[in-house]
């Protein structure tokens, strides 16, 4: 008997077994079951920021072609590009003499901020 232990003892056993390695999967199942539905809620509230926060940036830009102008018509996505390099902004823009709507989209989410003193909602321009 004595000799059975010292020679496990002394074995050189490498390997896992079958039943560790089914234990490890089951854990990572597990782990993946919790992380990824909070991943994917993480990013939809990320998508939703980025694309209120582009029409928030875009803003200033729309009110600087006012000054620049004396109205709101003809504002489009590429004269604020010209203005403000970095608007990311969607291209159906409207703008009339003293109104405007701009939009952005990100990831499927849409919010739009109707003229100068409206809200920013979600949805596309009307």
């Amino acid at each position: 008997m004595a000799s059975i232990i010292r020679k496990r003892l002394t074995g050189k056993e490498e390997g896992f077994t079958l039943i560790e390695l089914l234990v490890v999967i089951v854990i990572l199942g597990i782990l993946m079951a919790i992380a990824v539905p909070s991943y994917m809620g993480f990013k939809d509230r990320a998508n939703k920021a980025a694309a209120q926060a582009n029409v928030r940036s875009a803003v200033a830009a729309v009110e600087t072609y006012y000054q620049d102008t004396g109205g709101y018509t003809g504002v489009n996505k590429t004269s604020l590009l010209g203005i403000d390099g970095g608007i990311k902004v969607d291209t159906n823009m409207t703008g009339t003499a003293s109104s405007y709507c701009i939009q952005a989209t990100v990831g499927g989410f849409t919010f739009h901020k109707p003229g100068p003193a409206g809200d920013i909602t979600t949805g596309a321009c009307t």
